[in-house]
């Protein structure tokens, strides 16, 4: 008997819109032959062989069955493939649909985002609303997903439950974490922005000044699309120094000037942001560099940097003075970073430099000083650099190996810098713990995932590297050594909240009992005891490290207030009423923990007692750490400054450390100033931008999260007239 018309129609499935744009009659053989090809990731990323052709012939079977019975007008791609992702687990093949299933976004969210009203707590406060930010955080959003499915089902779940948090999640699969340049490297073979000679322009090896300068800002600019974190220059104005030779201070300070606009101007970073970067400025040439070769204009020469004093002087003042100044409107320079190196000598010989670096802070407070004079720094003979927000790196000074860096033998040169950073959440373990013992068992379950997550990600690292797919990193000019190391870059473990592990496990906030400093020093031991263990089994550079954690304190206090109620209600700093009440709302929510192991930002204690607290955890942390002073006055005195500085750098252990100044800026009359204002205390008006420090670097307040924002509000301030 022949169906009718209606008949027909009703059991057969509708035309398909194809996400590539295509429409077409559903065929069924595209379900069987697109498990049997996707599936195939699974064998790749999990170790479980494909679906067999019999059970996707018999998935595309049943999945045809139930859009029959739908009565759909037509069908789409991503309708159809959510479909067969439902059969799969429904049939329990869990696997299977990770590696199936499709990644995206609700188009709620896109339109939220394309007006710059978000879907997610801000990450990052150095991108500025704009195409290329809205354009950024789609394209975040999709990769993000995409690489929590690709990672074994341990490491994912730890993230999303909030015991560790992988930092730029979003560049996993694609790029390095940070690193500190040798600007040697490019000043001997030049200029290939693109790694590999063929998208861009090569330059040769810079003869002037002018374009030393500009080859310097361009390798900065030109990493920062291979790393996710910040890049930077150690070493900087001894190696700037050979240029310079004959040139009068304002030939000197117009470069320096020309460097700095360069930085801040280049606003093409990772989505629309200027180049997170650094500069470690010494104010001579350090020991260990004064019989090394200098190397410029394409040549090793006869010449050593020890014969470069003058100019590397001059020119570590004329960068501080181009600082000071500020841009056109008087606002502050916030990159690059101004790494101010510390040495005895630099304190009996360069005190003039020291004091420009005190002046910058007590107007912008924009000067962040790297401490060498502790002896676990290294000293006056090694090579050590702060980078990014506050990590450390360092070069073994005894090597052979190291000996032809120091001299650029056969191009041997440093690369410095960062693969990954994996933070753990301190207070999590403390809440998981019956009592110390448990403690130390869950630290290192916890920091056995993130080992296990760094491996990962190096592995995946090591294959974009050989594959050409971080070519600035990978790029070889005239058969030269690579520009970057990849498997020297270090593998950093990071935490959030000692504090208020502390408050939980002794009953007292660090700085309020010697005992919960005693406990604190004893955890720092372990993580360090076992990131050796790491380094013998693996060979490989591990670091523990006091994390940025611009969201990750934010985060993990949200997770915890999920998964342990009780306990984080107690512990989470902020506004918790207030976080209550949004809920339901949003998850950009005004509480945190304390960052790394410093004391609670509110405590009302004395400098000099949180120095003496925070001190003991620098030699410990080699892999990175900041001090923060948080400055209450409108215009602190330079001279207050630079003899605190003095006692830091060398009395104390503190390896690095920054004074930090709020500044409002209004747009209205053009008033800058020290403090927070709501009204412009010249024009009263409104129209104001305030800026401040947010974890290791400047931006303005406007564009941080909600648990900074309430952070700021937090922090003790000090006066140093007091």
């Amino acid at each position: 008997m022949v169906k009718n018309t209606t008949e027909v129609l009703l059991n057969k499935a509708p035309p398909v819109r194809r996400s590539d744009g295509i429409i077409e009659e559903f065929d069924k053989e595209r379900i069987v032959r697109s498990l049997i090809k996707e599936t195939k990731l699974a064998e790749i990323l999990f170790g479980v062989p494909p679906i067999k052709e019999e059970e996707a012939r018999k998935i595309a079977n049943e999945v045809e069955e139930d859009i029959k019975k739908m009565n759909l007008k037509f069908l789409s791609g991503p309708l159809i493939r959510e479909l067969v992702s439902v059969k799969l687990l429904e049939k329990g093949y869990h696997i299977y649909r990770n590696v199936y299933t499709r990644v995206g976004m609700p188009l709620y969210d896109v339109y939220l985002i394309d007006l710059s009203e978000g879907y997610e707590a801000r990450e990052n406060a150095n991108l500025q609303p704009n195409p290329e930010t809205f354009h950024k955080k789609k394209a975040d959003f999709l990769s993000k997903e995409s690489y929590l499915l690709m990672m074994p089902l341990r490491i994912a779940d730890a993230h999303l439950k909030g015991d560790i948090h992988i930092h730029d999640l979003e560049y996993w699969g694609t790029r390095p974490f940070c690193q500190d340049h040798d600007l040697r490297y490019f000043f001997y073979y030049g200029l290939m922005p693109d790694g590999t000679g063929t998208h861009t322009s090569v330059a040769g090896p810079a003869k002037h000044p002018e374009v030393a300068i500009l080859h310097a800002a361009k390798v900065l600019g030109a990493a920062q699309t291979n790393f996710a974190g910040g890049q930077g220059f150690f070493n900087f104005t001894v190696f700037m120094a050979p240029y310079l030779r004959g040139l009068d201070d304002r030939k000197i300070h117009q470069l320096a000037q020309m460097f700095l606009y360069e930085m801040t101007q280049l606003y093409v970073a990772r989505g629309g942001q200027p180049v997170f970067s650094s500069i470690q400025i010494e104010a001579g040439v350090p020991k260990i560099w004064q019989d090394a070769p200098v190397v410029y204009k394409g040549k090793i020469w006869k010449d050593r940097y020890g014969d470069y004093e003058d100019e590397v002087h001059k020119f570590a003042l004329a960068l501080l003075d181009e600082y000071i100044k500020g841009d056109a409107v008087g606002k502050m320079f916030n990159f690059p970073k101004p790494e101010v190196v510390q040495r005895v000598r630099y304190w009996k010989e360069k005190e003039d430099v020291m004091l420009k670096a005190a002046q910058l802070s007590a107007k912008f407070g924009s000067t962040y000083y790297d401490n060498l004079i502790p002896s676990y720094r290294g000293g006056e003979d090694g090579v050590s650099c702060f980078q990014c927000c506050a990590y450390s790196f360092s070069e073994d000074g005894k090597s052979e190996e190291f000996k032809k860096k120091l001299y650029f033998e056969d191009g041997a040169h440093f690369s410095m810098g960062g693969m990954q950073v994996i933070t753990i959440n301190l207070p999590r373990i403390a809440y998981k713990s019956k009592d110390e013992d448990e403690m130390y068992e869950i630290l290192r379950e916890t920091m056995d995932i993130a080992k296990e997550a760094l491996l990962l990600k190096y592995n995946i690292m090591i294959r974009q590297y050989e594959k050409g797919l971080i070519p600035f990193a990978s790029q070889r000019p005239r058969g030269a050594p690579p520009a970057v190391n990849i498997r020297e870059l270090v593998l950093i473990i990071g935490f959030v909240g000692m504090n208020e592990m502390m408050q939980h496990m002794t009953g007292y906030e660090l700085h309020e009992h010697p005992e919960a400093q005693k406990l604190a020093l004893k955890v720092l031991i372990e993580m360090d005891r076992i990131k050796d263990e790491y380094i013998k089994e693996t060979g490989l550079k591990f670091a523990i490290a006091r994390t940025p954690a611009e969201s990750c304190a934010q985060r993990f206090a949200i997770t915890d207030l999920i998964h342990y109620p009780d306990y984080a209600k107690k512990y989470v700093k902020g506004d918790l009423e207030k976080a209550l009440s949004l809920w339901r709302e949003t998850t950009d929510l005004p509480i945190y923990y304390t960052n790394g192991s410093h004391v609670n930002v509110s405590a009302r204690i004395p400098l000099y007692e949180r120095m003496r607290i925070e001190e003991k955890f620098f030699p410990i942390l080699k892999g990175g750490n900041i001090f923060h002073i948080w400055l209450g006055e409108a215009n602190p005195d330079p001279e207050a400054i630079l003899k605190l500085n003095k006692k830091i750098a060398m009395e104390s252990w503190i390896g690095y450390w920054s004074h930090t100044k709020d500044i409002t800026l209004c747009t209205s009359c053009g008033f800058i100033g020290g403090g927070l204002y709501e009204n412009c205390p010249i024009c009263h008006s409104k129209e104001i931008k305030m800026y401040s420090r947010i974890t290791g670097y400047y931006q303005e307040v406007d564009s941080w999260n909600t648990a900074k924002k309430q952070e700021l509000k937090d922090r003790y301030r000090i006066k140093l007239s007091e």
